[in-house]
């Protein structure tokens, strides 16, 4: 059985960790529950494997800038595309891990205390996945 070694450097470590928060804070911004925004973090730092270990850390290199939804949204769809590219070229199922953790923690964020999430958290949603699989 060989191993993968996974190698990120501090730079793309920043990027899947701003692309993971910055999707919730997306949700957010959409006007996502403010309990799911919580079970959306959650989601977050319970990931496992490299992804589990990159978004658990303790840091301040999460950049989310921007005061409006279009100025955030102009820095996380890349940097969530970016992560998965970065992520893909290292070791594909590391890259899977990633996009899975997202959709669950923006799922998770969507859907708190409510049946179907609003029109504009349902488009926040499309437009997230649709960055990640743009990779």
């Amino acid at each position: 059985m060989s191993t993968i070694t996974v190698t990120l450097t501090d730079q793309d470590k920043s990027i899947v960790r701003t692309a993971a928060y910055g999707a919730v804070s997306l949700m957010a911004a959409a006007g996502a529950p403010h309990k799911g925004i919580a079970h959306g973090s959650i989601a977050l730092t319970s990931a496992t494997g490299l992804v589990g270990h990159v978004l658990a850390a303790k840091t301040k290199d999460i950049e989310l800038p921007g005061k409006t939804v279009a100025a955030l949204a102009d820095h996380v769809l890349p940097a969530l595309t970016a992560a998965v590219r970065l992520l893909a070229q290292q070791d594909p199922v590391e890259a899977n891990n990633f996009r899975d953790t997202v959709l669950v923690a923006i799922e998770a964020a969507a859907r708190a205390g409510q049946n179907q999430p609003s029109p504009a958290v349902a488009a926040m949603t499309r437009k997230i996945t649709a960055a990640l699989d743009a990779a």
